[in-house]
């Protein structure tokens, strides 16, 4: 059985360690790129190179497949508008700022300053969404803040250097909405979503540098770039969804923390770029966020209230009790309802475990550390 009684295991752990991966890879390669394909446009090819990349994974599974009750939850009406958000936010402002970011900065800083986005995930889902949080998820996000703080430091010039990392850091606040925005969202198909994404921003953000009359050139970059975004926000972006679904907004952003680190090592190889001894100190907070995050355990007695809703489980758990009549294959997807139940277990803030901490009923709901 699972003990967390959500994603079987640590496998949300495991997607946002191939997410944060993935992604942090991109900001020395897009450095690269930047040179010679405008950021506006640059963000559009990324986007549509995630689109391409899942619609060929789409066609190729769709053949090999025909067993219907494995496919995700599909999008529904209601789920759009926070679809639209996150294409917004995420997909096209966010984007953009940080391809403009990376024509003033390093690609190793822009690399490192990406664990802001943690930050900026973690404050939205407190204080917007109402996500709890535990003393030791504080104390991780001090520690990962900490280390964001030292990475805006240039050793060479002896004083902050703020300019550059502006726009990569209203970038990260844009990606935080994102995530939490597509937290709602998470326990639908991660593949249709990148692909609507992808396609809707990378269409916008090219089309907004053709108007504005900038130069694409029509040569290898342009598959380079495509390449890129197929990966770093196609595949890493599946991922990271699958991890919301499991993990909820603050645990999974401050774990995607591990990006800038994988993105460091990047550039040091690709770039030959340092920025000194204040990656030591860096490294180390961030190493001691992620193990606080990692090894928490959140329990209490919590109630689950009578749901009737369509996503994709399996029933080694011990919310997904009902029955079916017949043959059926694991994981499946089908409109199911979940019966009020009382229970304590450790848990994270999946898509069954979003509820608030405090007094139901007189009963005290308390985590346990």
């Amino acid at each position: 059985m699972n003990k967390r009684g959500g994603l079987t295991g640590k496998s949300p752990l495991i997607f946002i360690i191939i997410s944060a991966s993935l992604f942090g890879i991109s900001p020395p390669l897009a450095k690269l790129l930047v040179k010679d394909i405008p950021p506006v446009a640059l963000a559009g090819l990324l986007y549509l190179g995630a689109f391409a990349g899942l619609s060929l994974y789409s066609v190729g599974k769709r053949k090999r497949t025909t067993d219907l009750d494995k496919k995700a939850a599909p999008l529904e009406k209601k789920d759009f508008p926070w679809l639209a958000g996150a294409v917004l936010t995420g997909g096209i402002i966010g984007p953009i700022s940080l391809m403009m970011g990376l024509t003033f900065v390093s690609g190793f800083s822009a690399s490192l300053l990406l664990n802001l986005e943690g930050l900026a995930t973690a404050m939205i889902a407190i204080f917007f969404f109402k996500e709890n949080a535990g003393k030791r998820l504080w104390l991780a996000l001090v520690c990962m803040t900490i280390a964001g703080v030292f990475l805006t430091w240039d050793p060479s010039q002896g004083k902050f250097s703020i300019v550059g990392p502006l726009f990569i850091i209203f970038a990260m606040v844009c990606w935080g909405i994102d995530n939490n925005l597509t937290r709602h969202i998470s326990d639908k198909d991660p593949i249709q979503i990148v692909k609507i994404k992808g396609f809707v921003a990378g269409i916008i953000s090219l089309s907004l540098a053709l108007i504005l009359g900038m130069k694409i050139p029509l040569d290898l970059t342009i598959a380079f770039a495509l390449l890129l975004g197929s990966f770093s926000y196609g595949v890493s972006l599946v991922f990271f969804i699958k991890a919301l679904e499991g993990l909820g907004s603050f645990r999974t952003g401050a774990f995607f923390s591990f990006a800038p680190f994988i993105g460091a090592i990047a550039s040091l190889i690709i770039l030959r770029e340092w920025i000194g001894w204040v990656m030591f100190p860096a490294s180390g907070l961030m190493i001691i966020g992620v193990w606080l995050i990692g090894s928490e355990r959140h329990a209490h007695l919590h109630l689950h209230k009578t749901i009737t809703h369509t996503h994709s489980h399996n029933h080694s758990d011990m919310h997904h009790l009902h029955e079916h009549s017949g043959t059926f294959h694991e994981p499946h997807t089908h409109e199911h309802t979940h019966r009020e139940l009382s229970h304590t277990h450790v848990h994270w803030p999946d898509t069954l475990h979003r509820h608030e901490h405090g007094r139901i009923e007189g009963i005290r709901f308390d985590e346990i550390m």
